[in-house]
């Protein structure tokens, strides 16, 4: 089981960078992937970033590839999303999510934070 409580959204400008925060609770960190995704109003939930929490490797969509780097913290039991240059079509509800390392489907996730990016 896991639990996951993101925090860190807000409104900011184009431009601008944003950090946002997972907090993560679990008896097996190294069993799981961590991942953001995100949704825009209208349209359909897709993934952002990914990170072995054992390993530290790390995936990006393409859309954000150079912009944001997602990061986790052992000791504070914590996954990053570190958002750069950000961008209009970044305004999304991001969620923090999880899945074990033996499966392909995200099952755990967060209750979403809001990010809007004015132009």
């Amino acid at each position: 089981q896991v639990q996951l409580v993101e925090s860190g959204g807000g409104l900011v400008q184009a431009g601008d960078s944003l950090r946002l925060s997972c907090a993560v609770s679990t008896r097996t960190f190294s069993s799981y992937r961590m991942a953001w995704f995100r949704q825009a109003s209208g349209k359909e939930r897709e993934f952002v970033a990914s990170i072995s929490w054992s390993t530290g490797s790390t995936g990006y969509a393409d859309s954000v590839k150079g912009r944001f780097t997602i990061s986790r913290d052992n000791g504070k039991n914590a996954v990053y999303l570190q958002m750069s240059s950000l961008k209009p079509e970044d305004t999304a509800v991001y969620y923090c999510a999880a899945r074990l390392v033996t499966t392909t489907k995200y099952n755990y996730w967060g209750q979403g934070t809001q990010v809007t990016v004015s132009s």
